[in-house]
């Protein structure tokens, strides 16, 4: 058997396909894998089109063997981040390979060489560009069905990244929750406190355009203010937040968006969910055309039983103080209207106490975790 040969490749519209099909073939037949939309993919991976490129750098490799890929990975430099936390770290992302350690090697490799190359002194993920990309390698929960929102891979991953030497850098949970018949009693007596306490009030929108226009850059500022503290995140810039406020603004249902103002109408806190589309983009493969669409439109329309909590924010001089029972006070009654029986969350640290602390009320399991890994240059 031929040695991998690795190959860095130009961020072309037919190269960037290649790259991003690679995954999606290697888990053809899969029962958990979900694949990502493939011009989603492309757009992240695309310098033209990301904002993230104002800060961020990447090279991209694929590994093939006799003329076949079974493997791929990108290398990213976030200056953003390393000039907030003076690191020189390198990430890792978009990794993929076949159950086989010349390959995993090689492309581990070709990652290393090239960040050292530009002066980093460490190499970090799964992680992507900014947060709102796929982070984290599985390490359990191979038999629960993935999300839209998060990486699936094989066992044997983190197996070939030990065995290359690289260690346990931070790990993310994931829980599932299921939706209660009604509000819990809790929650009802937590959430009238505090909008009695702090003045606060829920807001609901019919108009995609008008919480666009209202709250659409309050949002993410939001992001911001909430998230800066956590692992390796990324600020929003501007760029970016129009760049968001365009794709998933737009792919919202109203029902299943929060959000909690103060007494002069500032934004506070957020809660945003979404019916499951797992199954949805399994049908699909990662294709809108010719027939994605239908599956997808069927999956945002049609009949669930599991919503996905994409994203919960809670400024930070609200957090601790029962926003989080206001958030979901509101959205629990819209879950049981729409027939949903479970709730996932998203990763989050397996430190953030703060965040796992606002699932007791719920019938709750941990599900899933996921592993970032580090190794020095």
């Amino acid at each position: 058997m031929s040695k991998p040969e690795i190959k860095q490749i130009e961020p072309t519209k037919q190269n960037l396909r290649k790259f991003t099909k690679f995954q999606i073939d290697l888990y053809d037949g899969n029962d958990y894998y979900v694949p990502p939309l493939v011009i989603d993919d492309m757009s992240t991976l695309n310098p033209e089109e990301n904002p993230a490129f104002d800060f961020c750098e990447a090279a991209y490799f694929m590994a093939y063997r006799d003329g076949r890929p079974v493997g791929r990975i990108a290398a990213i430099i976030n200056r953003q981040v390393n000039e907030r936390s003076s690191q020189k770290n390198a990430r890792f992302g978009f990794l993929d390979f076949i159950d086989d350690y010349e390959v995993s090697e090689a492309l581990m490799k070709a990652a290393e060489d090239w960040s050292r190359k530009k002066g980093m002194t460490k190499i970090i993920g799964p992680l992507g560009f900014t947060d709102l990309d796929r982070e984290g390698m599985l390490v359990e929960g191979f038999e629960e069905l993935s999300t839209m929102a998060t990486n699936y891979n094989y066992p044997y991953y983190a197996e070939h990244l030990d065995r290359l030497g690289y260690l346990k850098e931070s790990d993310w949970l994931e829980f599932m929750m299921e939706v209660p018949d009604g509000i819990p009693d809790k929650f009802n007596r937590i959430s009238e406190i505090v909008k009695k306490k702090y003045g606060l009030k829920v807001k609901k929108y019919t108009s995609r355009k008008q919480i666009k226009n209202e709250y659409g850059h309050a949002l993410f500022h939001l992001v911001n203010e909430s998230y800066k503290g956590l692992y390796q995140y990324s600020m929003l810039t501007e760029r970016q937040i129009e760049h968001y406020i365009d794709i998933y603004l737009n792919l919202l249902n109203l029902d299943l968006v929060t959000l909690i103002v103060d007494s002069n109408d500032k934004l506070v806190g957020v809660g945003i969910s979404m019916p499951s589309m797992s199954r949805a983009l399994q049908k699909s493969k990662g294709r809108f055309l010719p027939l994605g669409w239908y599956h997808l439109l069927k999956g945002l329309k049609g009949k669930n039983d599991r919503v996905d909590l994409m994203l919960v924010a809670v400024h930070p001089d609200y957090q601790n103080k029962g926003v989080n029972a206001l958030l979901f006070q509101d959205l629990i009654p819209y879950y049981i209207k729409n027939g949903y029986k479970y709730a996932e969350s998203n990763p989050e640290m397996e430190t953030n106490s703060k965040v796992q602390s606002q699932w007791e009320y719920f019938v709750t399991r941990q599900h899933r975790r996921r592993r970032s890994f580090a190794k020095k240059l």
